[in-house]
Order: structure tokens, then sequence, then C-alpha cells
């Protein structure tokens, strides 16, 4: 297995100007010299932590899980307590560095998902509706940074009601002004990526509303979306299994809602996310 960290910053030789983060580590297969090559799809993994910390449950587990059926990984460590444009910028960052080495991972280039978590999935959104004018912050076309799909999970959509105000607080650094445009709902247009989302109705830090507004806003817009409401479960339960969570005996019967994570690997496959054997 290829294991490797890179500096965003020091790759793509832009100036730090301060931030903590830009870092993508990556987990990639050898390829087997017994079997024909294989294409295969990417997946940015994007932790949650309300922009404060990173939460590790929501990294590597994650990764691994995905890299175990098919995919190459990818987890972005993105600076905290830093406002926008600065997380965005690092996400926008890692997908030109996905996209740009996709023949040293057996990469299809069209083929880039990123799954973010709370406010990992806030970022996520930002990215899966990256506008011309952000793209242009690190020097580049929309098209380089353009997610082919999006996995929300518990996701932190809007800056409105219904928002986690410490989300909120940090990626807006307060700026009121900032509200309407960091709201993933109200960024919405032709070229946002199609989106599997899922949250749970017991949910009490990030509202499932958000999650609705979000699907509402991709239905007016006749943008493929799925949608998956879990009626129990807290706030950050991952792939609520015991490797990320710390399950008492009542509550190991909340596994049943990772089944989301089998149910958006079908949605994947079913748009084209599977190794296939190079020609």
């Amino acid at each position: 297995m290829i294991c490797e960290k890179i500096d965003l910053y020091e790759y793509f030789k832009v100036e730090r100007k301060g931030a903590t983060g830009g870092y993508l580590t990556i987990y990639a297969r050898t390829e087997s010299k017994e079997l024909k090559k294989r294409m295969r799809s990417a997946m940015l993994v994007i932790p949650g932590g309300g922009y404060w910390f990173l939460s590790d449950r929501e990294g590597e587990p994650i990764a691994l899980k995905y890299l175990d059926n098919g995919f190459c990984a990818f987890v972005l460590s993105y600076s905290l307590k830093t406002a926008y444009p600065t997380p965005l910028i690092e996400a926008m960052l890692a997908v030109k560095y996905i996209r740009e080495n996709a023949v040293k991972y057996s990469l299809d280039k069209d083929k880039i998902c990123a799954i973010g978590f709370s406010a990992g999935g806030h970022l996520a959104g930002l990215l899966a509706t990256v506008k011309k004018s952000e793209a242009e912050f690190i020097g580049c076309r929309a098209e380089q940074v353009k997610l082919n799909a999006v996995v929300l999970s518990y996701p932190v959509v809007t800056m409105g009601e219904f928002t986690h105000c410490d989300t909120r607080q940090h990626i807006t650094g307060g700026n009121n002004s900032l509200f309407d445009g960091l709201s993933v709902e109200k960024r919405i247009d032709n070229n946002t990526a199609p989106a599997f989302i899922w949250h749970t109705f017991e949910d009490d830090c990030v509202p499932m509303e958000n999650s609705l507004m979000l699907a509402n806003a991709y239905r007016r817009a006749k943008i493929p979306f799925a949608l998956s409401i879990f009626e129990h479960g807290w706030h950050g339960l991952c792939l609520a299994d015991e490797e990320t969570n710390d399950f008492n005996s009542e509550q190991r019967l909340l596994s049943d809602v990772g089944k989301w994570y089998f149910i958006s690997l079908d949605w994947l496959k079913a748009r084209g996310f599977a190794p296939r054997i190079s020609i």
C-alpha cells in the first residue's frame, strides 16, 4: 500500500500566510503484478469538528473503508479556527492535486468524490458548489477543482436558522455578510456535484433540517441526489460501529445506522465509481 503525506502549500508553491493546515494523507493500493491494471475512483475525506478540531474518527477509518472497496482515499487536514476562504482553498488544492496526479495513483480524473462529516460536510458542500471566482483564489479554472460527486454526512449546511453556531462562527469569523454566501443550500446551481446526503432524526447538535433544506435545493435545481434519514442516533456517529464509537449494550442497536455507508457505496457504484480494468 502507498501511504504518504503531502504539504499542499509546498507542493503548489503557495504562500501559507499563517495557515496551519493544508496537508493531504494518501492511502492507495499497490497494483498487483498478477492482475490487469485497475483504474480507480478517488475519495477525498474531510473530517468534521466544528472548524476548531479535526475528528480522527472521521478521517483514517473512513479512508480505509473506501480503500477496502476499491477507492484511492485522501484525508484532508485543513486549517482550524480560520475563516473562509482558507479551508476552501486547501480543499480546492486537494482536488487539484488528486486530478493532476491521477496517473500516479491509477485514477480516473473524472471520478473524484468527497465525503464530509458535520463541519467537514459544510466544507465538502462548498467544494461541491465551488464558484469560478473561488477557483481563481488558487489561479485555476473551476473545472480543475470540480467534484464529480459528494457524500454529506450529518452536514452543517446553512448559516441561518438551524445552523451549528460554533461552525458558523469559525468559518465566517463572525462576519454576518458571509452568511448567505456560505449557506450551501443557497449555492446550488447547474454545476453542483450530485450528492448522497444522510442524517439522523435525533441529531440535536446539527438538526436534520440542514439536510432537508439541502435536498430541497437540489430538487429545485434538478441536480441528482439521494437522501437517507435514520430515526435514531446522535450527532457524530461516523460509521456507527464499535471502531468509531464507545457503544454501551443498548446503543449497539444503532449499528443499523451504519448501513448509510453501504447505501452510499451502491449509489456511487451506480454512478460509475467502481474499479475498472484499464484497457
